[in-house]
Order: C-alpha cells, then structure tokens, then sequence
C-alpha cells in the first residue's frame, strides 16, 4: 500500500527519489504483491511513471486504484503501446547522398557566380559616383580586418620564420651549405609562406567575423529592413568588404614576410652566427623583385576570395542558431581549402611561365 504525496517537488527532496526508487526495485518482479495506490493523496506523471517502470511496463493482476488515477495510468499505458517506425535505409542511399552532394555543390557555384556578378555591378556603381560609396564602411573593414589582425600574424610569421631557419640550418651545416640559409628562407617566406599564412589567419579570423556578422543581421532580420528601406546588400554589406579585403591583405602579407623574415634572422644569428647586416644584404640578390611582387598579387587575390566565401555563406545561414553555428563553420573551412588551391594554382601557372 502507497501513500502520501506522489509528486516531482516531493520527490526531489533529498534522499527520498534514493530510498523510493531502491523499495521499488527490490518489488519489480515478485507479480504476485497486491499493489494500493487508493491511498495516495496527489499523484502526478512523474510517481506515475516509478510505478509503471516498477510493474515491469504493464498493470499487475492485483492493482487497485483511486478512480482519479485510472485516467493517468491509461495515458502512460497508451503512450507505452505507441511503436515507432523502422528507418528502412536504402540500398541506394550512398547514391543519394551523392546526388544531393553534386545538386549542393552546383547550387553554391550558382549562388557564387551570381555573388561575383553583383559586386562587379556594385563596382562599376562605386566608380562611376566614388562621392556616394561606402567610404566609412570600407574604412571600418580595414580597420577590424587589417589592422587588427597585425598582432597575431605578427606572432605566427616571427614564429614560423624562427622554425624554418632553425630547421633549414641544422641541414644545411651538414653540407657546408650556410650561406644558402638566406635563399631557402627569403623564397620560401616572400612568395609562398607568407601569403598562405596570412590569408589562413585572415580567413579564421576575419572570414569567421564576416560570416557570423551577416548571419546575425539574417536571424535578427535586418537584412530584411535594409531591403525594405532600399538599401542594396551588396553595395552597403558585401562591397566593402570586398574592397577592403583586397586593400589589407597585402599589406598584411609585407608585414607577415617582415615578420617570418626577423625570426629567421634571429634564429640564423643563433644558430649559425650569421650577421643581421648579411642576412639584409644578400636577401635582394636571394629574392627577385618578380617573386616579391607574386607574392602581393596572392594576397591581393586571397583577400577577394575570403571576403566573397564568407558573404556568400553569411547571406545563406537561416534565422536559427544552429544554421548560424554551422555556416560559420562551412566558410571557414572552404575559406581556407579555396586559398591552398588557388596557392597551387598560382605555383603551377607562374612556373609554367618561367618565374
């Protein structure tokens, strides 16, 4: 026999949800008990539910009920009748996951071209009446995208330039080859590292801000009342953007090569006491101005492609935070695998040229 309250706030207290649950195990299976709940003065779905799970999931031969209850436990026992159905896979389905797969793909493509469309629109707009752009704006992604990424492209060039010398002349002692140090790093740094560097730590920074930017503004609906009070996404948002992009990055690129360039000096100093002022003098001999030059065309170019991925995905999230989290996520990640690709194709095209 059962009494008192059957309810979540009497249960909750401490000790008493242990002692029930552990009486109530210990009486699961013996279905030749008499079970009374008539005495019980309320008793919600919670205590309902202990019993239930304690009779085994069906009503015991010798049960008696508060009228009050039966509807209660009829509920549960309804509930507990219920089957899902089967998630039948098919046999096809990895064809499926492909064909959507390619559909997705070509709807990006799609949604990508148009982007680019829209902003060379949005150009020829800006230089036919440059009095009427978006001067602040592109000012204001210059700042957040540039300048505010100085320090830690700052770090990981220093560091990434003290790594490569260190390496570079622990080999190169072996051969009697030192003087070569400043060739390996200064190619190296000038025309591949440095601009892949750069737009790696741009795209999870500033191409992760961009994107999560645009999906606020989609979930807060404020892209809506811009087009309401026509104001052009592209001419006011993605533009700017765009622009100030391909303005930073350069410049970030001459600062990251600067950067990689002291630590392998310092770390060259170290290692194999060659003299700052060697270093400086034979790195234009090292260095053709043509690679240098290479190298801001990549950040120039880099720039332009995380600023339109991050657009395109940020206009694309849905008003859901699961969509923001993921769109954020999905532009990172094709930010940075679009600029490893356009890096080798930039390699390929440039050594078929003779440079």
């Amino acid at each position: 026999m059962a009494s008192g309250v059957w309810q979540v706030h009497t249960l909750s207290r401490r000790g008493v949800l242990k002692g029930i649950t552990r009486t109530l195990a210990a009486l699961k299976h013996k279905d030749s008990i008499a079970w009374d709940l008539s005495d019980i003065e309320r008793l919600d779905h919670i205590g309902a539910q202990m019993f239930w799970n304690a009779w085994g999931k069906h009503r015991p031969g010798r049960l008696t009920l508060d009228p009050r209850q039966e509807e209660l436990f009829n509920r549960i026992e309804k509930a507990g009748a219920i089957k899902l159905a089967r998630h039948r896979t098919s046999p096809l389905n990895w064809l499926i996951v492909l064909g959507a797969g390619i559909l997705s793909f070509f709807e990006h493509l799609r949604g990508f071209v148009t982007l680019i469309g829209q902003l060379m629109q949005d150009l020829w707009r800006f230089i036919r009446r440059p009095a009427t752009g978006p001067w602040r704006e592109i000012s204001a992604n210059i700042y957040h995208s540039g300048f505010q990424a100085l320090g830690i492209t700052a770090l990981v060039g220093f560091l990434i330039g003290v790594v490569l010398s260190f390496l570079s002349a622990q080999q190169l002692r072996m051969f009697g080859g030192d003087i070569y140090l400043v060739n390996i790093l200064g190619m190296s740094v000038i025309r591949e590292l440095g601009p892949l560097l750069a737009a790696i730590l741009v795209a999870g920074r500033s191409g992760s801000s961009i994107t999560a930017q645009l999906g606020v503004m989609r979930v807060t609906e404020e892209l809506d009342a811009m087009l309401v009070m026509g104001i052009s996404h592209g001419y006011r948002l993605i533009m700017p953007k765009v622009v100030a992009l391909a303005i930073s990055m350069p410049l970030l690129v001459v600062w990251t090569d600067a950067m990689a360039l002291i630590g392998g000096m310092v770390s060259a100093k170290i290692e194999l006491g060659m003299s700052f002022r060697y270093f400086i003098q034979k790195l234009p001999d090292a260095v053709p101005v043509v690679n240098y030059t290479i190298g801001l065309l990549k950040g120039c170019v880099f720039g332009i492609l995380i600023a339109l991925i991050s657009c395109h995905f940020g206009l694309r999230i849905e008003p859901n935070t699961e969509s923001l989290g993921r769109g954020t996520t999905t532009a990172v990640v094709t930010a940075i695998t679009l600029v490893i690709l356009a890096d080798a194709v930039f390699a390929i095209v440039f050594n078929g040229v003779g440079f």
